[in-house]
Formats: structure tokens, sequence, C-alpha cells
């Protein structure tokens, strides 16, 4: 048996032992770690993909600060809902199963992501720039997204320790 078939037997069991469990049986288990990692990229390239498009697209339009995080937040819980809903689409399920499966495992994640990455930006002068190449906007975006990772880490790695957030998805993930 492969290495990697190995790995993915062992991380999809994660979940279903930290659910039926207690959490701090495996609490340092290197697979929970993984998965909390894995949980929160994926959390943050739904929020960088919004982020980008929506902040590029109010910028170019000339919209106010509030109208282009606006559209930016809202395009970031968009595409994250939308990136863990396409393994579920392609595993067969309804719209009616993904929807509540979606907004379980992404909500927390999204929200502290988005609240530390936007503050962050409203608090550095000048990143809430009117120009689209803006460099010190980007940057300071890139800082955002940094500082709230751990957040989202821990708060995916409390979920996944307790086999909810990222957990109710996995098994649907191709690795």
């Amino acid at each position: 048996m492969s290495t990697q078939t190995n790995q993915r037997r062992d991380d999809s069991a994660v979940g279903r032992r930290h659910a039926t469990g207690p959490p701090a049986a495996d609490a340092g288990h290197p697979s929970l770690h993984r998965l909390s990692v894995s949980a929160t990229l994926h959390c943050m390239t739904g929020c960088v993909i919004g982020e980008i498009i929506g902040l590029a697209i109010a910028t170019a339009l000339g919209w106010s600060t509030l109208g282009q995080i606006g559209l930016a937040v809202g395009l970031a819980y968009l595409f994250g809902f939308a990136l863990t809903s396409l393994p579920l689409a392609r595993a067969g399920l309804t719209l009616g199963a993904i929807v509540p499966i979606a907004l379980a495992t992404d909500t927390v994640s999204i929200t502290i992501m988005e609240l530390i990455a936007n503050a962050t930006m409203l608090l550095v002068p000048g990143a809430m720039s009117d120009r689209v190449f803006d460099a010190a906007m980007w940057g300071t975006m890139a800082v955002g997204f940094a500082l709230a990772f751990p957040f989202a880490y821990l708060a995916n790695r409390w979920l996944l320790a307790r086999g909810k957030g990222h957990a109710l998805v996995h098994q649907y993930h191709q690795h």
C-alpha cells in the first residue's frame, strides 16, 4: 500500500476518532495538524480570491472604503463556500445537502480571516487606496492574511478535534 493511501486513511480517520473519543486523546496527532493546516489554507484561498477580485472591482469603480470592503468580504464568503461545495457536488450531493455542510465547514474560519485581514487594511494608513495597482494595498492585505492564519488555524484545529468544521467535508475531498 502506498504512503499516500495510508495518509488518506489516516487523515480521514482523525475526524471520526475525535468525533467519538475525547478530544485530548489525539491532540498531538500529526494528521490533526495537517488537516488543520489544509483547512486553513483552503479557507484562505477562498478569502484571498474573493478579496482580490472584490477590491480590484470596487477600487477600479471608485467605490468608497465601505463599498470596497463589503464587496470583497461578500466575494470572500462566496468563493470560500464555492471551494467547499465543488467536491461535494462532484460526490453527488444535492444543493440542499451541500449548503449546510459548506456553512458549517467554513463560516468560522472565513469570519476570522475576514475580520483580521480587513481590520489590518483599515488600521494601516493608506492601505485602502483608490488605485488598483497600489503595492501598499496588496502588501497590507498579504500581511492581514498572514496575521489571520494562526487564529483561523486554531479555530479549525479546535473544530476538527471535535469532528466538526472541515471534518464534515473531508471525506468528499480527493487528495
